[in-house]
């Protein structure tokens, strides 16, 4: 039986559930990096670094290319940069609503005493 659509969504957001998979999806939509730069960006250990980008590597989000010695890393595709872009404005909305909840609450407040 094929899975649900909404079951699906909710894996995929599973897999990007990880702070160093979001840093590295963030540092590639400026275009691709080699290992070495993601590295040098993130400050992670090597393994740690290598164990996230086979999670997204496996999911088909980052795909990556042999240069000599080096790998390469770039996004699969511009729909993985629109959504952390969506992400940003999203998070922006969220935390200008909480600041402007909390000068209400300050407002609100009653002075002891």
């Amino acid at each position: 039986m094929p899975v649900p659509l909404y079951q699906a969504k909710a894996e995929f957001f599973r897999m990007l559930g990880h702070p160093v998979r979001i840093r590295v999806l963030e540092l590639l939509q400026n275009g691709p990096m080699p290992v070495r730069d993601l590295l040098a960006a993130i400050e992670v250990e090597p393994s740690a670094l290598s164990q996230q980008l086979a999670v997204l590597r496996r999911s088909g989000i980052v795909s990556s290319a042999r240069e000599g010695s080096t790998v390469v890393y770039e996004l699969a595709g511009g729909d993985v940069a629109e959504l952390m872009r969506a992400a940003r404005r999203i998070l922006t909305e969220m935390l200008a609503g909480q600041s402007e909840l909390l000068v209400e609450l300050r407002e609100a407040e009653v002075p002891a005493r």
